[in-house]
């Protein structure tokens, strides 16, 4: 019996993967694309308010290829910035990878199934406002915690 090939992000560093590797560690969940707010500490957190291009309902953004354009603080993810982005999700598999983790079984390239990243409660379908409904003052107002809504059975 042939043993199978050990899957790509166990056996290439980020900096070895191809494009298509790399665009599909995203797992969908649409965290990096809540607005954050950020303390004089370096804390960051998190909102339940999405930027204009998130698809509350994929949790993708509806014009990947253009959004640093058309969002003039939409940060491209590249392996040479990962260690100085510090808002990354936990859960994000980019930020694992970096840190030597492995991908949780929820994954999309674990689970082979797109929707476990939202039965795993990790994607922010179903929570979300959109930006042009709150304004930059009110931001405070939308600070969300992963582990309370997750207790609450969202």
């Amino acid at each position: 019996m042939l043993k199978e090939p050990a899957p790509f992000w166990k056996t290439k560093s980020l900096e070895e993967m191809t494009a298509q590797e790399w665009e599909s560690l995203c797992d969908g969940c649409g965290r990096c694309c809540l607005n954050k707010l950020e303390d004089d500490e370096g804390n960051v957190f998190y909102t339940n308010v999405a930027c204009r291009l998130l698809d509350d309902q994929s949790c993708l953004c509806k014009s990947y290829e253009k959004r640093s354009y058309l969002v003039k603080d939409c940060l491209v993810l590249t392996p040479e910035i990962l260690n100085r982005v510090s808002w990354l999700p936990e859960s994000c598999a980019y930020r694992l990878l970096n840190e030597g983790k492995a991908l949780p079984l929820w994954h999309p390239l674990i689970s082979n199934e797109a929707d476990t990243v939202y039965h795993a409660r990790i994607s922010v379908r179903g929570i979300v406002v959109p930006e042009k409904e709150v304004a930059e003052e009110e931001l405070e107002d939308h600070i969300i915690y992963w582990n309370q809504l997750d207790s609450q059975g969202r």
